[in-house]
């Protein structure tokens, strides 16, 4: 039986076309001291944004000190109109982890993991 993790692609996979979830913590530009998670793919190289090959989504989780794992957000693009890039208010002194998953529509599911 296939199980879950099986389907999933990390850095180890990644080819020419960027696919991994790239997940940075800073801070907001507004309000003073808001945390921000922010989650791109295809920060240094493009991932193609075409509606025959693109990032349909993202989905961002937090994993509490508590071991609770919780979902954050999740954000759908249009191809050729939106990119696949997206910041999220969180406290994250409450989390020891984020992670993000993204959905290319021709190479699959992609996900990564950041410990803080």
């Amino acid at each position: 039986m296939m199980k879950f993790e099986e389907i999933l692609k990390g850095l180890e996979s990644e080819g020419k076309e960027k696919h991994v979830p790239d997940i940075e913590i800073g801070k907001g530009r507004g309000e003073a001291g808001v945390d921000i998670v922010h989650v791109v793919v295809g920060r240094e190289v493009p991932h193609p944004n075409t509606v025959e090959h693109h990032i349909s989504w993202i989905e961002v989780y937090g994993v509490k000190k508590s071991g609770e794992v919780v979902c954050l957000g999740r954000s759908e693009f249009a191809p050729g109109f939106t990119n696949p890039n997206i910041r999220l208010q969180v406290p994250v002194p409450e989390f020891k982890a984020f992670c993000a998953l993204s959905y290319c529509n021709v190479h699959g599911l992609w996900k990564n993991c950041l410990e803080v």
